[in-house]
């Protein structure tokens, strides 16, 4: 009898973008600001991007970097986590930026009809695509209900494309408030295919609130 081969199956996440051009934004990217991310910024090293998206977008944001931290099963020595970028495409969401790079990130919208979001976005695709096995899951953490990120990851990864099924009904903070649960509990959600999925549907009952011991992964 021949012995049984255990692979185990890779898992990278795509986290959708902050919106860099609200108020938050605008905090941050105010050259007199002294707290610490925006003198961070202002240095030649920057700060990561996970750092920045976290501040702009809140719970939302700190739940999809804290849960994606929590369960990425990368390739060999890959990079498991990626940020959708306005105008860089996807990128490790360990990658520092500075001031400038987000004044760039605020000048630009994410259209899927904007070649200067589109054709950045399509080339870090393809690059990624070249480098994952056909033994790895592609999950979406972002609204799948818009084809802003949707259309064009379906192009480059078909079936491969998969979503934490509990999302459908939920709001941004309910989606946030959920994935820290997951990520402090250490307990991963089910993933579906995007392609032929039900996008929308009833609410789910409100979250209970919760408060996360000092050093867990979620505070």
């Amino acid at each position: 009898m021949s012995a049984r081969i255990n692979v185990t199956r890779q898992r990278i996440f795509l986290l959708s973008p902050a919106y860099a051009g609200g108020r938050r934004a605008q905090m941050v990217l105010n050259e007199r600001a002294e707290f610490e991310l925006a003198r961070k910024l202002r240095s030649k090293k920057g700060a990561t991007i996970a750092e920045v998206f976290t501040f702009l977008s809140g719970l939302y944001f700190r739940g999809k970097i804290a849960y994606a931290n929590a369960f990425t099963q990368p390739a060999n020595g890959n990079g498991g986590v990626f940020v959708i970028t306005p105008t860089r495409g996807l990128i490790d969401a360990a990658s520092l930026i500075t001031l400038s790079d987000l004044r760039e990130f605020a000048a630009v919208d994410i259209d899927k009809d904007d070649p200067r979001y589109r054709k950045p976005l399509e080339k870090s695709l393809r690059k990624l695509n070249r480098k994952l096995s056909a033994n790895c899951d592609i999950v979406l953490l972002g609204s799948v209900a818009s084809g802003k990120y949707v259309d064009v990851f379906l192009k480059h990864f078909g079936q491969r494309l998969r979503f934490p099924a509990d999302f459908v009904g939920r709001g941004d903070m309910s989606r946030g408030g959920l994935m820290l649960r997951c990520a402090a509990d250490r307990t991963e959600l089910k993933y579906i295919s995007v392609a032929g999925a039900v996008l929308n549907g009833k609410r789910p009952p409100k979250l209970v609130p919760r408060r996360y011991p000092k050093g867990c992964p979620s505070s």
